[in-house]
């Protein structure tokens, strides 16, 4: 078997993905019950709120792919950074849902640098607001300012209405600018 049912009742090959395999409604779903840092947070932090911060930090153009970045684990899950780096197996899978999700949202599959630098900014302010205290240097941070704002955790069911009604947003502004 090589698919997973999805909370719409979809079938979603991960072997074998397609752009109509994409929900909007999996995404939000999924993204709002996952914890960031495999649930290592002081309180359930979600991807889809780290999402929706990324996508707060980047020009107007690129909120639609920020706010998607982490997608991909809407049907893989999130592996922390120090596992993924250990398993190119799972790397590569996540490179072909990604560009499956890519075709299904009309996005470039090359993140904008915006995004990435976006992605770090809250990064820090994810270790600075939500982990445990440790002095030890996260080399992928250095140099990189945490937000000014405190992050305030919502709970699963507030961050899937509001990545999912900013999808929604995002998708029709992107579509009224791509038929302008």
């Amino acid at each position: 078997m090589t698919w997973i049912l999805t909370h719409s009742g979809r079938r979603f090959n991960l072997v074998n993905p397609t752009a109509a395999m994409i929900s909007p409604l999996d995404i939000s779903h999924a993204l709002s019950n996952l914890c960031r840092f495999n649930g290592h947070t002081r309180t359930h932090y979600s991807v889809a709120q780290h999402s929706l911060t990324v996508s707060s930090l980047v020009p107007d153009q690129y909120k639609l792919v920020a706010l998607l970045h982490d997608a991909t684990e809407a049907y893989i899950g999130d592996m922390t950074r120090p596992l993924k780096a250990l398993m190119p197996g799972f790397r590569m899978a996540e490179e072909t849902i990604w560009r499956a999700i890519c075709d299904r949202f009309n996005l470039d599959p090359v993140l904008p640098e915006c995004v990435i630098r976006a992605d770090l900014v809250a990064l820090a302010t994810e270790r600075r607001d939500l982990m445990p205290i440790d002095p030890a240097e996260w080399e992928c941070l250095r140099g990189v300012p945490a937000m000014p704002e405190t992050i305030t955790p919502l709970s699963a069911p507030e961050a899937y209405m509001q990545y999912f009604s900013r999808l929604m947003e995002l998708m029709q502004s992107n579509h009224r600018r791509a038929c302008a």
